[in-house]
């Protein structure tokens, strides 16, 4: 009797254990939400003067319909803009390779499919399509097929609209600033209640502004309307073709050239005193879309001629206003060329070569660019009159109040400003959001493996259990 006691305790032990062991896993075990894996996006911003790729991720759920997007990497593209590759069949996409290898090894190979890739070719691009649409769309063919070649979702390849562009930067600059949306204190996405800040954006071959208004937009062509974050926000948008910094400063060189004659030698106010350069009238100078209305009846592309500075201040300054016309404004008000904006409001952040040449003269001057006079002063003292100036002041129509409020930035939140992030923060309304999972408070593996312990232990003492039952009815039989 003993003996068969002994043998029964334990497994009535593990028995018990077992059923311990299955309740504790199982009634307390409440599902918890957790958020789904990241989604990828890739943004090739194809420039006048350089290509950059931007890889992006978020979480799958998003917010309000829109990503909550962070820059993952980003690759420069070596050699010059994909525009530069007219005439040179297979160069544009072959640029691509070592940016587009990189992010097949930086996205998880399982979210490849998945991962949207656009491509936005910007002022340079739209330039080409001026001289020669159809070596413009060879070209963008070209890029297209090298995309799609890749494991990536590709979604478009195409030269965006300088509206477009403004407005992409400006939602870029406002989501850095965490404008749009803020991780609050109760560990939710939260609209922070803030005002938007402008964008000025100043490219190789046009410059951008963009800001929120709540004045009537005379040309409907200037107005944008962005849906973010459950948000619609209401945009004055411009581009400035031909006024990005190296065709402005071909258009000056044009205009000197054209009013002096064309000569062996010209004198350029805006270089410093004894700088000396060599270049071809053809392929530095006229033969851009931008100086087609400077362009001599009658002149040599291959000619040579030496620009020779005179640093010259106020030169440099009437010249470059002359490239600005301020004249016959058909509305109410015009920034210049006879083009509408309302006032401009609030605060700015100038990124790009804005970025550069503000940064250039500190370095130069050590005055930073706080007002109007303290940019004057700045440029007296190198003797270089930036297009940044008369862009700003006349242009524009920032003055003492407004100037202050323009923070000049390269990047901003671990990002890289541009419109490329802007875009991609768009586009993710058009991704479908994966819903939240659902799981016990112990991870999915480590959960079902202790419940699977517990239910062997359960089998193993009922059966033990079973086994000593059987035993000892056929040792009472055999009593008998």
């Amino acid at each position: 009797m003993a003996l068969r006691c002994s043998r029964t305790i334990p497994a009535l032990g593990l028995l018990t254990l077992a059923i311990v062991g299955i309740l504790l896993v199982v009634l307390p075990a409440r599902e918890r939400e957790t958020p789904p894996e990241h989604m990828y996006g890739i943004v090739l911003d194809a420039g006048s003067s350089h290509t950059s790729m931007y890889t992006y991720k978020w979480p799958a759920d998003k917010q309000n319909d829109t990503g909550i997007v962070i820059q993952h990497n980003e690759c420069h593209v070596e050699g010059g803009g994909i525009s530069s590759y007219a005439g040179f069949p297979g160069g544009a996409a072959k640029s691509l390779e070592i940016c587009l290898e990189r992010a097949v090894k930086d996205i998880p190979k399982y979210r490849h499919h998945q991962t949207s890739l656009y491509l936005g070719a910007t002022a340079g691009m739209r330039l080409l399509n001026i001289i020669n649409a159809t070596e413009s769309q060879r070209v963008l063919k070209e890029v297209e097929n090298k995309l799609r070649s890749y494991p990536f979702k590709f979604k478009n390849a195409t030269i965006l609209g300088g509206q477009e562009e403004g407005a992409y930067g400006w939602v870029t600059v406002n989501y850095l600033l965490e404008n749009f949306v803020k991780f609050g204190f109760v560990g939710r996405w939260l609209n922070p209640g803030r005002e938007t800040v402008g964008a000025l954006d100043l490219g190789g071959a046009s410059t951008q502004i963009a800001f929120e208004t709540s004045e009537k937009v005379e040309d409907k062509d200037n107005v944008m309307e962005l849906k973010l974050y459950g948000q619609t926000y209401r945009l004055y948008t411009q581009s400035f073709l031909c006024y990005g910094q190296d065709q402005f400063l071909r258009k000056l060189l044009a205009h000197l050239i054209t009013t002096a004659g064309v000569k062996p030698q010209v004198a350029h106010p805006c270089y410093p005193q004894q700088f000396n350069v060599s270049i071809t009238l053809g392929k530095d100078v006229f033969n851009s879309p931008c100086t087609k209305s400077y362009r001599p009846a009658q002149y040599d592309p291959q000619m040579t001629i030496s620009v020779v500075g005179t640093g010259d201040y106020q030169s440099c300054l009437d010249n470059i206003k002359k490239l600005f016309s301020f004249d016959n404004c058909s509305y109410s008000k015009c920034s210049f060329n006879g083009v509408f904006q309302p006032n401009v409001r609030g605060s700015f952040m100038a990124f790009s070569a804005f970025f550069f040449t503000s940064n250039y003269i500190k370095l130069l001057t050590n005055i930073p660019v706080t007002s109007p006079s303290r940019l004057k002063e700045a440029n007296r003292l190198i003797c270089n009159m930036t297009m940044a100036e008369v862009l700003l002041l006349q242009g524009y129509s920032f003055d003492e109040h407004s100037l202050p409020s323009i923070s000049f930035q390269k990047k901003a939140g671990g990002a890289s400003v541009g419109w490329a992030l802007g875009c991609m923060l768009t586009l993710s309304n058009l991704v479908p959001a994966e819903s939240l999972g659902m799981r016990k408070a112990l991870p999915p593996g480590p959960w079902a493996g202790i419940l699977f312990l517990f239910i062997t232990l359960l089998l193993g003492a009922l059966g033990y259990l079973l086994m000593m039952i059987y035993r000892n009815a056929r040792f009472k039989e055999g009593m008998v």
